[in-house]
């Protein structure tokens, strides 16, 4: 039991350190949190805007200006939660992530698949929560070129969006020790796709160098774009050709930190 408490703070630990970096398993966190029983529901107190409490489109053919667009919605099958009455329905949830996609990555999901998932929260993320995986094939693989977001499930506010692909090229996935010294050029990335997406509710005060890794074979850093009145974006880029990946946003990281904060507090509690 010690052993095994001991492990749990060093995990809980390890996780805060790196609580800033950008969630690209969102959607298979949740599936292994489902599959090992660790999901639980936390109740949260909400205000919905009118705009959220009327119900859009439930069709697959959905409206972006005067042109249609159609997709194909379904549940993912490895899915195991159920949304209450006051969540968003699998169709509301895909729709709003959709327009977080276009505004963000002016993406056109004309034939596009969009698998979703629903979770009443897990232990690291304690908010009900949709996911949404989006590909133009049907097939879901690891390899596969994908959109991937994560939305509260009753209000719709986007807590992180992220793009995955695989390289037609080998490159080192390495640390590359200069990007933390110099790394100009994705502060200045982040801060220019902050402002035009305004991802933000206050000026850009400073970017801040955070981490390297990879997602699949495509090597990346991630950055901290902090805003004046002390919100915290965390962006991250392809070190390949710098392309923009994807994002956390601020009330992501306050959530998956707190809950965090708390679970090493319990490892402590349980030591002592």
């Amino acid at each position: 039991m010690k052993q095994k408490n001991i492990l749990k703070l060093t995990a809980a630990t390890l996780a805060i350190i790196g609580a800033g970096t950008i969630l690209f398993n969102s959607a298979a966190e949740v599936a292994l949190a489902a599959n090992n029983g660790k999901v639980e529901k936390v109740p949260t107190s909400y205000q919905v805007s009118d705009s959220l409490e009327t119900a859009l489109p439930k069709s697959e053919t959905k409206e972006e200006g005067s042109a249609k667009v159609n997709y194909s919605v379904s549940m993912d099958s490895l899915n195991t939660g159920t949304p209450t009455d006051t969540d968003l329905t699998m169709e509301e949830a895909a729709e709003t992530g959709a327009q977080y996609l276009r505004d963000i990555y002016g993406l056109d999901l004309e034939g596009a698949y969009v698998y979703m998932m629903y979770s009443p929260g897990t232990e690291t993320f304690p908010r009900a929560f949709w996911t949404g995986d989006v590909l133009f094939q049907k097939e879901q693989t690891p390899e596969s070129t994908r959109w991937t977001y994560l939305i509260d499930a009753v209000t719709g506010e986007l807590f992180d969006i992220c793009h995955g692909r695989q390289l037609d090229v080998n490159v080192s996935l390495g640390y590359d020790a200069s990007l933390e010294k110099d790394y100009r050029l994705y502060a200045e990335l982040a801060q220019k796709k902050t402002e035009e997406c305004k991802l933000m509710d206050s000026p850009v005060d400073r970017v801040e160098y955070n981490c390297q890794g990879y997602s699949g074979n495509d090597p990346t850093i991630s950055v901290d774009v902090i805003g004046q009145n002390g919100e915290i974006v965390n962006m991250t880029f392809s070190r390949y050709d710098q392309m923009f990946l994807g994002f956390d946003t601020d009330t992501s990281r306050k959530i998956s930190e707190s809950a965090l904060m708390r679970l090493a507090g319990e490892a402590v509690e349980i030591e002592s």
